[in-house]
């Protein structure tokens, strides 16, 4: 039986923060270990093997059409998403601590062929098992915690979909007799605990979706940064570079200072790096002689370690400009500002898109500028729209952009550049804008607002329907950033224009 206050100890003694998902993993352990103890003949066994890929074949289906008892596989698959550097395999290799079983990682990202999930058939030359199959080997037993990572990076070509093969392997309908074509024999896999990772959710098949349960790591906060660096990144890198505690003291404004000034990251795998090259200078300066004992770290010493400031606090020109309003925007990698740009010169009629606009993101602009034309007298432009182009930039123009959420965005920098109106610097916007000016729901509402008050916004302007989301936005940005919902476009332009 599973100490419960065990499992809190594992999770809190690898990860700060993160409630909600230690909750929902708490209750995951819960009933995995609740519904084990109500089952008496569950048998967890040893897999003998070999360097010729024979397995112990306690767990096959011997005869045709005899099925494996599956009593306890009712347990949910776990997929973490989540930014990079937001814990997400760490959060998975405490939950094999807990549960005091074996970890096997196993990379899914580049995965196109599905031979590479079921094994390729002893007829071909260099034949071998599958990585589920090689992964249970490695580990050595059959009941092992499973990490697919990067599931969100498979993909599918001529040799076909492994999709199609990891759906096998995740339903608890089927994984009892999963086939591997190397064994060419049936499997019992109802007895590993898979868990999943991925990226971005719009990017995982959506078979697989299906059968499995998403629990979102997202973005971390200042202080979220600082206390883990302080509890859990300074410590490794003390041990790793051989420190003491006295040869590298960093308080919690220092570090402050190298995450504002020096990452852009919804994680701490940068702030990690970052602390490993401020120690070996000092493991340097050791050997050098220059060092004896104490050493803080000061700004100073930071700049001089690591180089000039990268992104600087007060790059949120304070100038108000026309024509320019700060979007957000959410990716894989978390949230982000946007500040999009538009210009009017003489010529042809039109509406040139330029910053490596995607198709949604560009019939975005097409209708908040359809929008603008529609109500142009409402909202005070007098503009010769048929001998007048409009150009609109969405920095920076080597990144790839998509999605609606720009809508109100676009509209706002349209009606700035036609009426010569400047917009607040200190303003943000998201939120999807119909024909009639109906402020549609957008998602990554977290991230966007800690981007936002990261970027030194203060005022953001959100849909309405959005507004339940704000009980997941931390304290610490509500009390930096107002949030202003609004169901129609025209509430934004009373509140900037007039």
């Amino acid at each position: 039986m599973i100490d419960i206050n065990y499992v809190r100890q594992v999770l809190d003694k690898h990860h700060f923060g993160l409630e909600k998902p230690k909750q929902r993993i708490l209750e995951f352990i819960s009933v995995l270990t609740h519904t084990k103890s109500k089952n008496a003949n569950e048998e967890y066994i040893a897999i003998k093997n070999d360097d010729d890929h024979f397995i112990d074949t306690k767990l096959f289906v011997h005869k045709t059409g005899e099925t494996l008892n599956n009593p306890v596989n009712n347990i949910p698959i776990l997929t973490l998403i989540g930014p990079p550097g937001t814990g997400k395999t760490t959060l998975a290799k405490s939950i094999a601590e807990a549960l005091k079983r074996k970890f096997i990682k196993v990379s899914l990202g580049g995965v196109k062929d599905e031979s590479e999930i079921r094994g390729h058939r002893k007829t071909y030359v260099g034949a071998m098992p599958g990585k589920i199959i090689s992964a249970i080997k490695k580990a050595g037993v059959s009941n092992p915690v499973i990490l697919l990572d990067e599931i969100d990076k498979m993909s599918s070509d001529f040799r076909g979909d492994p999709t199609s093969a990891m759906l096998e392997v995740l339903d608890p309908e089927q994984n009892a007799n999963f086939q591997d074509h190397y064994l060419d024999l049936e499997y019992d896999l109802s007895k590993v605990l898979f868990i999943a990772t991925a990226n971005y959710y719009d990017s995982i098949p959506a078979a697989l979706i299906d059968r499995v349960e998403l629990l979102e790591l997202s973005t971390y906060t200042t202080n979220e940064k600082i206390e883990i660096a302080k509890s859990h990144l300074i410590p490794k890198v003390l041990v790793q570079n051989a420190l003491l505690a006295s040869q590298i003291q960093i308080s919690s404004e220092i570090l402050e200072f190298i995450i504002r000034s020096y990452t852009r990251e919804s994680g701490v795998r940068e702030l990690k790096r970052l602390l490993d090259s401020i120690a070996r200078k000092i493991v340097v300066k050791i050997l050098d002689k220059e060092i004896e004992n104490d050493f803080v770290v000061t700004k100073d010493v930071v700049i001089d370690f690591l180089g000039p400031i990268k992104f600087d606090e007060d790059e949120n020109e304070n100038k108000d400009q026309i024509g320019v309003v700060n979007g957000l925007a959410y990716t894989s990698f978390g949230g982000s500002t946007l500040a999009i740009e538009v210009t009017t010169f003489p010529g042809k009629e039109g509406l040139k898109l330029t910053g490596h606009l995607k198709d949604v993101m560009k019939e975005s602009a097409q209708i908040a500028l359809a929008y603008v034309r529609a109500n142009a007298k409402k909202f005070g432009i007098d503009f010769d729209f048929e001998n007048k182009s409009i150009h609109i930039h969405v920095p920076a123009g080597a990144i790839p952009k998509d999605g609606p959420s720009a809508g109100v965005t676009f509209t706002t920098s349209i009606i700035s550049a036609l009426s010569k109106k400047p917009v607040p610097a200190n303003i943000g916007m998201t939120g999807e804008i119909t024909l009639r000016g109906k402020v549609l729901p957008i998602g990554g509402l977290k991230e966007k607002s800690l981007a936002a008050s990261q970027f030194g916004i203060k005022k953001i302007f959100i849909p309405y329907d959005n507004e339940k989301n704000l009980i997941d936005v931390p304290e610490e940005v509500k009390k930096e950033v107002k949030f202003i919902p609004v169901k129609y476009y025209e509430e934004i332009f009373e509140a900037i224009f007039k």
